[in-house]
């Protein structure tokens, strides 16, 4: 991730709009597509794994698959008010000693972490110019799932997001939206092991669960 994506990163998921999202989540609970994530990992039987969240954001995927039975987990954020808000949670609900958090660009760290039983990236590729880098060292530390929700291959969700990349750039923001190709994301995970399990989708994202 180049410093520039960082520094948006930062700026874009303030403690402000951090703050706000884990109150709804604690009033809510998950958002539509990471529930529809949620409850396609507890399809499988989770209890007694473990689990890396990468860009996990408050946390809501790590919180709900402890409930599940997961065990330990492994979260991996850029964003420091992100991380911060996901370790106050776990803190609030006893689960905090169970976490081992880490701040930065996965791909950056990645040589220094453990594989997990399941790997999730609830809307991270699409926040990454590096889809393949991202997507293969990720998938290789998944022993048994790894779960996805990333914007479908449409022309209404390209056309979105370029407009969305106009607005940061009149802003003046560095933050950068992606659009990565369905298939070749398909293509790196066949070629890594997974086997797509699980397919739902909104008008916006696809949610996507693979299997060893």
């Amino acid at each position: 991730m180049n410093c520039g994506q960082c520094q948006g990163i930062e700026e874009l998921f303030s403690q402000r709009y951090v703050a706000k999202e884990l109150s709804r989540y604690r009033a809510k609970g998950p958002d539509r597509t990471t529930r529809m994530l949620i409850e396609a990992i507890n399809e499988e039987d989770v209890d007694g794994l473990t689990l890396l969240d990468i860009g996990g954001g408050v946390g809501s995927i790590q919180h709900e698959l402890f409930e599940a039975g997961v065990q330990e987990v492994t979260s991996v954020e850029a964003s420091t008010a992100y991380l911060n808000a996901a370790r106050a949670e776990a803190q609030v609900r006893g689960l905090a000693e169970h976490v081992s958090y880490h701040h930065g660009n996965f791909v950056d760290l990645a040589a220094d972490i453990a594989p997990a039983d399941i790997v999730t990236l609830d809307r991270v590729i699409c926040c990454y110019h590096d889809m393949e880098k991202l997507v293969v060292l990720s998938a290789a530390r998944a022993r048994k799932l790894y779960g996805l929700v990333y914007p479908r291959d449409t022309w209404w969700m390209k056309i979105g997001l370029a407009f969305e990349n106009l607005s940061f750039r009149l802003r003046r923001s560095p933050f950068r939206t992606y659009s990565h190709a369905t298939k070749s994301v398909e293509t790196i995970l066949s070629s890594n092991g997974l086997k797509r399990r699980s397919y739902r989708q909104t008008l916006a994202w696809q949610v996507v669960v693979y299997s060893r």
